[in-house]
This record gives C-alpha cells, sequence and structure tokens, in this order.
C-alpha cells in the first residue's frame, strides 16, 4: 500500500475542530435535556444514508468490470451497515415495532457484508488488489483511526478519556462529536480512492511497442 502525505485543509480543519470539541464541556454549552445529541445522531444517519447513495451515483458499481464491481457494491453495503448500526437498525425511529423485525434487519445487512467476503474469491481478489495498490491519504487516514479510538474511550471511560471528556455529563456529547469527525474523514478518504480508481478507468491501457 502506497501513502500520501500531503497534509490537506480538510485534514487541518478536522484536526482543529478535535482539539477544540473538549472545551465544550467548559464553556457550559448547553445540552437542551440531551437534544442536541438527538440532533446530532439524526445529522450522523442522514449522513452515512448519503454516504451509500453518492458511492452508488459516484462511482456506478454496476458500470464496472468485474472485480470492481463487486469491490464498489460492497463499500455502499459497508455504508447501510453504518447507517443501520447508527439508527439501532431503525429501532430509534420506529421503537413500537417488534424486536424481531430489527433483528432480521441487522442479520441480512451483516450478512450482506460479509458472507460475499467468504464465498466470493473475486471480491477478496478485489479486497487484496486494493491494499496492494491504492495510494492511501495518510493523514485523513490517521484522524478517521485516531478519533474513532477517541469516541470509543469517551463511551466506555476508557484511560485517556479525561483528556478528552472534560465533565461526565458531556459524556454523550463529546462522543458523538468525535464521531462526526470519525464519519466526515471516513468519506473523504472513500471519495478518494473513488477518485483514483475512475482516473485509472479513464487512463488508456499501456500497450508494448512492436520492435
Amino acid at each position: 500500500m502506497k501513502l500520501k502525505t500531503h497534509f490537506s485543509a480538510g485534514a487541518f480543519f478536522l484536526i482543529l475542530l478535535a482539539v477544540l470539541f473538549p472545551f465544550a464541556a467548559d464553556m457550559h454549552i448547553p445540552l437542551v435535556h440531551g437534544k442536541v445529541v438527538e440532533w446530532i445522531e439524526n445529522g450522523q444517519a442522514v449522513w452515512l444514508l448519503f454516504g451509500a447513495i453518492f458511492t452508488a451515483f459516484y462511482i456506478r458499481p454496476l458500470s464496472l468490470e468485474n472485480g470492481s464491481r463487486q469491490f464498489w457494491l460492497w463499500a455502499v453495503v459497508w455504508w447501510l451497515v453504518l447507517f443501520g448500526r447508527s439508527t439501532s437498525w431503525g429501532r430509534d425511529y420506529f421503537p413500537e415495532e417488534p424486536r424481531i423485525l430489527f433483528r432480521t434487519i441487522s442479520v441480512l445487512l451483516i450478512a450482506a457484508l460479509v458472507l460475499p467476503v467468504i464465498f466470493s474469491s473475486v471480491l477478496r481478489n478485489a479486497i487484496v488488489f486494493r491494499l496492494r495498490t491504492l495510494r492511501l491519504p495518510l493523514w485523513m487516514s490517521i484522524i478517521v483511526v485516531a478519533t474513532f479510538l477517541i469516541a470509543d474511550a469517551v463511551e466506555h471511560h476508557r484511560l485517556l478519556s479525561p483528556i478528552f471528556l472534560h465533565d461526565l455529563r458531556y459524556g454523550e456529547l463529546m462522543e458523538e462529536l468525535y464521531e462526526n469527525i470519525f464519519m466526515i474523514g471516513l468519506f473523504i478518504v472513500c471519495l478518494d480512492i473513488m477518485r483514483n480508481e475512475k482516473e485509472s478507468l479513464r487512463r488508456p491501457p499501456v500497450t508494448k511497442m512492436e520492435s
């Protein structure tokens, strides 16, 4: 795997947000009885659904050749799984429906993510090929991993959580704010990969000159 070490303005902005977020508690930003967290969670759900729709329309997986088609359909499923998980598989919006319905949705989405990797050698080869050849934006990838770990640390009160959580009343807010950075960064990384793939598809095939 090759890494792109260019430090972008987007990476700088997300790091700046990550540094400033913990001071929201020090400024006593109103939580409005949990409504602020609820609004953020709803925005996250919309963003993740947008990620699935955008990926499908931008890369148009059904128009790609074998291998690329399976990989990008799998990528769309990843966004849908993240969307489903963020809404408790729909339970957040339809709490009166039977739990078996949401359990079924979760099983189907996770199965759509896992089973193709197990049973499709074409998909596995496509994943391995990209791991070997794609140019991953280094700084944005670091931001994605770091903010995911920070959100997890805040949620579960792990060792480093006091660095980011200055007031326990703001625990859920901090978790959601760092998840926002994670989701935005993840989308930027995916967009970069899709752009690179579209550029490679536009390049004419290299042919050896006849001697």
